[in-house]
């Protein structure tokens, strides 16, 4: 099942270190099979109060994203992100094709 690492970076410092960082990390993800959705730009947050960029990265499974945010290839640069960014990052799991909103009702406790 297709899994995600979502960032929602809420200030970056644009210097060197983010640069050299940006040139390197697609590189690391490509063994694991991994491509960007989503990364940066304007938001429409249509409720609440969303501020900052989005990032999504696609993996084909949890175990590749896993592998990759753990990878030595991206432990060699990830500091140089987090170092010059304030952010949220999760990775989580997506959903099976046919999934339905409705679903979720099948799991609440009875008589709820």
């Amino acid at each position: 099942m297709t899994a995600y690492v979502m960032a929602h970076v809420h200030a970056t410092n644009f210097g060197p270190e983010i640069v050299d960082y940006l040139r390197n990390v697609d590189a690391t993800m490509q063994p694991f099979g991994g491509r960007f959705v989503v990364h940066g730009g304007p938001v429409d947050a249509v409720e609440g109060d969303l501020s900052g960029d989005l990032i999504i990265i696609e993996f084909p499974d949890l175990d590749a994203a896993r592998g990759w945010y753990n990878s030595p290839a991206y432990l060699e640069i990830r500091h140089l992100r987090t170092g010059n960014t304030t952010a949220d990052t999760i990775i989580f799991d997506g959903l099976p094709d046919g999934y339905q909103a409705r679903s979720v009702l099948d799991h609440l406790p009875a008589g709820a």
